[in-house]
């Protein structure tokens, strides 16, 4: 009785646990590898950018933002000029020197994560349009992929990496591991990038075993009814 009742509040206590999503686990490994700045900043090549990566063109595009000032909703001229500031100083400086001593313009952490979230959801748009099977790749596939589209685009990624493609394509992920190496990214990106394919291997041999295993035991099933009928 001991056990059972154990067996149960241990399976209704797993129902309650919160998996995240492989969205929500791409979107907190880009915000590590990418940086999460709430401010206005100048990129390494010098674009007026906020958020994780999100460039901003010019001061209408930073004006359609819900920017904060304080504790009160920023104006469009305020966020215009703030948007001229950042544009004017030198870049190739880390974010921080592009943050204003007075002007605490800052971009809600949950407009960042919906403007991320919208970004790679029209990624996911990409990826399925090139690869007809994306949906039913591992999730570490799909994390691995929406990091190399964020950081490369999907032109640069379907137009530089055809092996990696024609492996993903072909569901092949330890070939897709050893053709997933980017110049630029941190090895520790790249390394991490190369794991989640090599750990679809791992998932796609546990369910190769799983299902041979349900057929084994299926016809074992059918085998055992045949020769002493059907157990009630």
């Amino acid at each position: 009785m001991f056990i059972q009742e154990l067996e149960y509040q241990i399976t209704h206590a797993s129902l309650n646990l919160t998996v995240a999503t492989y969205l929500e686990q791409s979107l907190t490994k880009l915000k590590e590898f990418e940086g999460c700045i709430p401010w206005m900043y100048r990129d390494t090549v010098g674009k007026v950018t906020v958020g994780v990566g999100l460039m901003l063109p010019d001061a209408k595009a930073a004006e359609s933002l819900p920017f904060l000032l304080g504790t009160r909703p920023a104006t469009p001229q305020e966020i215009a000029a703030e948007y001229s500031r950042v544009d004017s100083l030198p870049q190739g400086r880390a974010s921080a020197f592009y943050k204003s001593a007075t002007t605490h313009l800052i971009l809600p952490q949950q407009t960042i994560d919906a403007k991320l979230t919208s970004v790679l959801q029209g990624f996911e748009t990409e990826l399925r349009s090139h690869l007809p099977h994306y949906d039913t790749f591992p999730d570490a596939v799909k994390l691995a992929l929406l990091d190399m589209t964020y950081n490369l685009g999907p032109a640069g990624l379907f137009k530089d990496f055809p092996n990696l493609i024609a492996a993903v394509d072909s569901g092949s992920w330890a070939e897709a591991a050893a053709h997933c190496m980017r110049r630029g990214p941190s090895p520790a990106r790249n390394a991490w990038t190369r794991e989640q394919f090599l750990s679809a291997v791992v998932t796609t041999i546990k369910a190769e075993a799983d299902t041979l295993l349900k057929r084994i035991w299926l016809a074992i099933r059918q085998t055992w009814n045949a020769l002493f009928g059907s157990r009630q």
